[in-house]
């Protein structure tokens, strides 16, 4: 009989740090997400305007530009933590170069 919890992945290998590491940027992620949120309803609301609609179009840009920072964030997360794993002398990192995303 298969175990239930033998599908659940465990992201904490190395201990403290790589979770401090991983719970940084996932509030960095968080905070991202919600400025794009408001861009984007702050931006509709001014379309409603024909004088805020420049303003509201601008604030779509932001908000655009602004995705395109959470794959950023989530790279930087990514060779954040392989460090960490490399310094620590545990983990994958530690043992070979290649990348296990």
């Amino acid at each position: 009989m298969p175990d239930a919890h033998e599908d659940k992945p465990i992201d904490v290998r190395i201990g403290r740090h790589e979770l401090v590491v991983r719970q940084r940027y996932e509030a960095v992620s968080i905070c991202n997400d919600i400025l794009i949120g408001l861009w984007f309803v702050v931006g509709s609301v001014m379309f409603f305007s024909p004088a805020w609609s420049t303003t509201g179009t601008w604030l779509f840009l932001i908000g655009s530009v602004q995705m395109l920072v959470r794959p950023v964030i989530r790279l930087s997360r990514l060779v954040h933590v392989r460090r960490v794993r490399s310094r620590s002398g545990v983990g994958p990192a530690a043992h070979d170069t290649s990348w296990d995303f």
